[in-house]
Parts: C-alpha cells; structure tokens; sequence
C-alpha cells in the first residue's frame, strides 16, 4: 500500500474573510496560498499551522449553510461533521477561541477515551470543531 497522510480539511464559507481571520487568531493558522475561480463565483485561501495541519476556505456565491447545534445532532447527519484540533492548553484553546468569535458548545471534560480531555466549539458560521489535549490521566468509559 503507498503511503498517505493528512493534507487538508476544507469548509464550504459565506464570509471568507471574516473566517480567514478566526482560524488566524483563534489557532495561529497562517496563508499559504488564495485563489479564485470567477467564472464559478468561488474564492478559496488554504491555511495551515506548522506540522502540517491545514484547512481550506472555500466561499461561493450561493451557497446555503448547514448548522448543527452541537456535536449528537450533527451525527444524525450522515457525512462529515467536525474536525479536531490537537491543543497543549484545552481550557486556553477554548477560551482564546470563544474570545475570537467562536461559540462554547461544550466545556472541557474527559473524554471517554483514556488520556484524553476535549471540548467543541463553533467556528463563527457554526462549522464544529473538537479540540483535544492530551493528558496522563487515564479514565475509562
């Protein structure tokens, strides 16, 4: 089997600017490349973090959103419906976000697999995002 890994997530978005700027100050994401296509009305700037991780921006004219209210709603839905973000400092993580325009969907806790706590957030346009820290705890579930 050849190789793979990880390249990106990408998030259909209303407000590319206003959501470039989140991920930029919320979790340190920084431009890698912007482009358009404008016979299709799109726009699209991918960012990404050192290590590799990246999401892609994509804005088109028309385009409805989809919002879940948190995380067992959104998994009534078939397809994807979060993404995760590994953090050193969970309960920094979330409050940074909420302060750079994120909404608290759960607070942090331990999670049910062992060493883990997490939380969720929504990004301003209500894309779910799970962030983890990784702990020496462990607990069962």
């Amino acid at each position: 089997m050849s190789t793979i890994s990880f390249d990106h997530i990408g998030l259909s978005v209303a407000d590319i600017k206003r959501q470039r700027r989140f991920y930029i100050e919320a979790f340190g994401f920084h431009d890698e490349h912007r482009t358009e296509i404008p016979d299709a009305g799109i726009r699209i700037a991918l960012l990404s973090r050192p290590g590799g991780t990246a999401v892609e921006l994509t804005q088109r004219a028309g385009s409805a959103p989809q919002h879940f209210a948190d995380p067992v709603e959104a998994a009534g839905v078939q397809g994807y419906f979060h993404w995760a973000l590994t953090v050193d400092d969970l309960d920094a993580a979330v409050d940074n976000a909420v302060a750079c325009g994120a909404r608290s969907i759960s607070r942090p806790a331990p999670a049910r697999r062992p060493g883990i706590r997490f939380a969720y957030v929504a990004d301003p346009e209500g894309n779910l995002i799970e962030l983890l820290q990784h702990t020496t705890e462990t607990h069962g579930g």
